[in-house]
């Protein structure tokens, strides 16, 4: 777990020059992400935010076809009431979710512009893709071509733990 935080602290400090300051750690339900994100807040005093307990609570004022017309904005506002230039984002699965008609990834990359964000992705990645959900799951997606920018992306199932860049096609 140290050196998963430890890749963390490096990787948030590397995102920092990038155009988009973005670091998706992946990896399954119980692998510790949660944990070691938890561990970061205490140490680093980021912010922890749990994404679909906030943002649901958000979109409950709206209908469900409201829903898709506000979602990133609502989101913004949570990313705002945030302090601090990192926030660590727990709990995305709500990003996911077919009815609201958003490609999470982007959401994330236009999010994190002015400020890091370290987001708990569940699913997997590896040196050419980042994937979520099992094939087969509604919300399954599979990104093997990262257009926008650079993410740079960790597993907490590595004991190395390196950040890497994916690089934009």
């Amino acid at each position: 777990m140290l050196n998963l935080i430890t890749s963390l602290q490096d990787a948030i400090v590397q995102a920092t020059q990038n155009y988009y300051r973005l670091v998706v750690l992946a990896g399954a339900q119980g692998s510790g992400k949660t944990a070691a994100l938890r561990q970061l807040a205490n140490a680093e005093k980021y912010p922890l935010l749990n994404v679909n307990l906030e943002l649901s609570r958000k979109l409950l004022d709206f209908s469900r076809t409201q829903r898709t017309e506000h979602v990133e904005r609502q989101f913004r506002e949570l990313l705002l009431g945030c302090p601090g230039p990192v926030v660590l984002l727990d709990n995305i699965e709500i990003l996911f979710d077919t009815a609201l008609q958003i490609h999470p990834l982007r959401l994330l990359q236009a999010c994190s512009r002015n400020r890091t964000l370290v987001a708990a992705w569940n699913g997997v990645c590896t040196a050419e893709s980042l994937t979520y959900a099992e094939p087969g799951h509604p919300e399954h997606l599979s990104l093997t071509q990262l257009k926008a920018s650079d993410v740079i992306l960790l597993s907490p199932a590595t004991d190395r733990s390196q950040p890497r860049k994916v690089s934009a096609s």
